[in-house]
């Protein structure tokens, strides 16, 4: 390690209130333990208030924890960023390997009670995801990168209606993980709007020499969930789903991401939700089926005809 980086490394490890000798620093650090004495000295120097006990139990510790500086995590502080560690390595964070080394450096200028303590938290905290990103960890770096320096970008983009994919240019406004999958908000230089992405559908990404610059105060997030859960007010054909069933599935029903947006009233056995026609009848039975007899229908009836008419498709293409 650089000089600079020793002295900061020495500051942690004595900063953690654990008395060292010269020689646990040198070890720790992998140095001369006259390098160890030198860079004391310099720090002193500098005003740094180092104490140097001597005897059996002697050994060098700061005057009353000397920094104070952000740069110096306590002990929960430390536990959440190796916690958000975990989260961001199964949710495919483009950064994930910074994050480790960040977190690993970290851990190293941590004591040992810490550090025990540390691992008895990990033991006991697992973060699963079923989907593994690293396939798309080098396109979600590409995107970082061009939204940084605003540059945009060609794509080879495959949406779910083509079967080939089509060249696009885009300029990337921010990337969004939602639902365990990451999406990207750009630009769309083809269709002259701003358009979702899903990351995972990105097969080619090239950074081009054109600049952009993104519309001041936009928010790639409320984007997003505007296009996904659009506001009823102003519009048309906006009618009432009534639903009795067991309560355990209505709690479902009610957390839904799409449905619980539309939640008006609920009562033990009963929600009711206001959407637009055309959702409930195209929508809506997708979510509604798994849950089979737990739930019944009040209003609207075409929305019982329309699961009826689904339930006759099934029957008929099973038994064929």
């Amino acid at each position: 390690m650089p000089k600079n980086d020793n002295m900061l490394a020495i500051l942690w490890l004595l900063n953690s209130g654990v008395q060292m000798t010269a020689k646990q620093i040198s070890e720790k650090l992998e140095v001369n333990i006259r390098t160890v004495y030198r860079y004391i000295d310099a720090l002193c120097a500098s005003g740094v208030p180092i104490i140097s006990d001597s005897g059996h139990n002697g050994g060098y510790r700061l005057l009353n924890h000397f920094i104070r500086a952000p740069l110096l995590f306590d002990m929960e502080e430390k536990k959440a960023l190796v916690h958000a560690t975990i989260f961001a390595k199964e949710a495919g964070y483009p950064l994930s390997e910074a994050l480790s080394n960040a977190t690993s450096k970290l851990r190293m200028y941590t004591n040992q009670e810490q550090e025990s303590m540390l691992n008895r938290h990990l033991a006991g905290y697992e973060v699963i995801n079923g989907r593994r990103y690293l396939s798309i960890q080098p396109v979600l770096m590409e995107l970082e990168q061009a939204i940084e320096k605003e540059v945009s970008v060609a794509i080879d983009y495959r949406s779910s209606r083509d079967e080939l994919p089509k060249n696009r240019l885009v300029d990337p406004y921010g990337l969004v993980y939602w639902n365990n999958r990451w999406y990207a908000v750009a630009f769309c230089h083809l269709r002259n709007e701003i358009r979702t992405f899903r990351v995972e559908r990105i097969l080619e990404i090239k950074h081009t020499q054109s600049k952009f610059k993104r519309p001041e105060a936009f928010s790639p997030r409320e984007f997003f969930m505007q296009n996904l859960l659009p506001d009823l007010v102003g519009k048309d054909r906006i009618i009432s789903l009534m639903i009795d069933g067991k309560s355990n599935a209505l709690d479902d029903l009610c957390q839904h991401w799409f449905l619980g947006h539309y939640l008006k009233e609920r009562t033990l056995n009963r929600a009711v939700f206001w959407l637009e026609e055309e959702f409930i009848h195209n929508y809506v039975p997708n979510f509604l089926l798994p849950y089979g007899k737990s739930i019944q229908i009040i209003e609207p009836q075409s929305l019982k005809e329309r699961l009826v008419a689904i339930a006759y498709e099934l029957i008929e293409y099973y038994q064929l």
